[in-house]
């Protein structure tokens, strides 16, 4: 093996492995930025050994023992911890000596609550989005400050400083590296979904930049996503939040043209959504009603995904059943965005002055002021109805709130189709 085949099997290895070990150490030290230093340090020596020694059999097992020994070297280098050092100094050497013979006793027993826990430390609302965001990529998904910076097009040095600034307060707030329990599990497995619903969506309609999607964002949500389910096996909206994501992302493939401009749902070549992430996300929305209780709001958008997947062509699409989840979407989580998108259901189900009505009601919400899809949606009602100088007001006014450079170009393609009058009518 050449080295250039050993630092692609370590960068391999460190994505699969690294989440579990800076769980593993953050249970024995307390702190997870110290934990990921430790993980970091012994990637460096693997980095130092492996091109010459090969990589070993079992190789999460090798980071995580060498990573136990750095935590002993820790110890005994912070005399303020003297007493913590020879308590868990004693048991990581016992542990390091164990692991000798069998690197498979390097691992805990309980790593996968191990991996619970870094989840709920890692999205704990004591930080804000961006840094529960950022930490999150970073502990969970083995990314880089560099390949996180690149994803959401924002300055290195911002995520870095992120990350930075998120240990820290997890360090001053002393927040317990555990799985919460009774009433507060509710409100901090909703900031877990959360941050995992939000990398996803970047990357499946993304905010900025010249990209229709960042389908690599999709993978890496998708991929906690599962992981979770499999730690939360018995929490119903975990599988909702995965049978949504799976459903979305079964449509990647025929989201772009040919050029890479946008493909709208409506004008998607069915065939080339993908059967089995469908199969999967349909049989994780099962699982979700199987466990009971009422559906929670990712169970209930995925029901409204279920809906398009289940219809094999676009006119097959059961409009008004997606107009009543909504509905049961606002009455349980109202927000100004559903409303956006219970209008669009009405006007599918309905006709275009229904959902025209609707979303008149939205014209004057403070949080929707700058929300370039509000006129996009208006322009297309009123562009179905014949009011063609409206439409284009709409959509020349999407198109200067957008700052997706693709989504950019399909809004003025609506602007010339307004200009050109009745024979575009209907276009999409």
């Amino acid at each position: 093996m050449t080295a250039a085949d050993t630092h692609r099997a370590i960068d391999a290895v460190w994505r699969i492995e690294s989440a579990r070990i800076i769980a593993g150490l953050t249970r024995i030290v307390r702190d997870v930025g110290v934990a990921e230093e430790l993980a970091q340090d012994a990637l460096v020596a693997a980095l130092e050994q492996w091109p010459e020694s090969g990589v070993p059999d079992n190789p999460g097992a090798w980071l995580m023992a060498t990573a136990k020994h750095r935590a002993i070297d820790h110890f005994r280098r912070n005399t303020r911890l003297e007493r913590k050092h020879e308590e868990l100094g004693r048991e990581l050497q016992a542990q390091q000596e164990m692991a000798v013979p069998n690197f498979d006793a390097a691992l805990d027993d309980d790593i996968g609550d191990d991996l619970l826990r870094l989840v709920f430390i890692s999205c704990h609302p004591v930080l804000s989005t961006e840094a529960r965001v950022a930490l999150t990529l970073r502990l969970l998904g083995g990314l880089t400050t560099e390949e996180i910076a690149r994803a959401f097009l924002v300055p290195e040095p911002t995520v870095a400083q992120r990350i930075v600034r998120a240990k820290r307060t997890l360090s001053e707030e002393r927040v317990p590296f555990e799985v919460p329990r009774g009433p507060e599990l509710a409100a901090r497995l909703s900031s877990v979904l959360e941050v995992i619903y939000l990398i996803f969506n970047e990357g499946y309609s993304a905010t900025a930049g010249k990209d229709w999607m960042r389908p690599a964002l999709c993978e890496e949500a998708l991929r906690l996503g599962r992981i979770l389910a499999e730690l939360a096996q018995r929490e119903p909206e975990v599988h909702g939040l995965v049978a949504l994501m799976e459903i979305q992302a079964s449509r990647l493939g025929a989201r772009i043209g040919p050029s890479g401009e946008p493909v709208l749902l409506l004008d998607q070549n069915r065939a080339l959504w993908d059967q089995l992430l469908i199969r999967r996300g349909l049989a994780a929305l099962q699982r979700a009603e199987e466990l009971g209780g009422a559906r929670g709001p990712y169970a209930l958008q995925a029901a409204i995904a279920a809906c398009h997947a289940r219809a094999s062509t676009a006119s097959e699409t059961d409009w008004q059943r997606i107009a009543a989840l909504y509905e049961a979407l606002r009455q349980l989580t109202p927000s100004p965005i559903v409303e956006l998108n219970r209008a669009v259901a009405l006007s599918m189900a309905f006709g275009p002055a229904a959902g025209l009505e609707l979303i008149d009601t939205l014209a004057s919400e403070p949080s929707l002021k700058a929300y370039h899809l509000l006129p996009s949606v208006r322009g297309d009602f009123l562009f179905k109805l014949g009011r063609f100088v409206e439409a284009q007001a709409e959509f020349e006014r999407a198109a200067s709130l957008t700052r997706n450079a693709r989504e950019r170009e399909l809004l003025l393609e609506r602007v010339r189709a307004c200009e050109q009058g009745p024979s575009h009518r209907g276009a999409e």
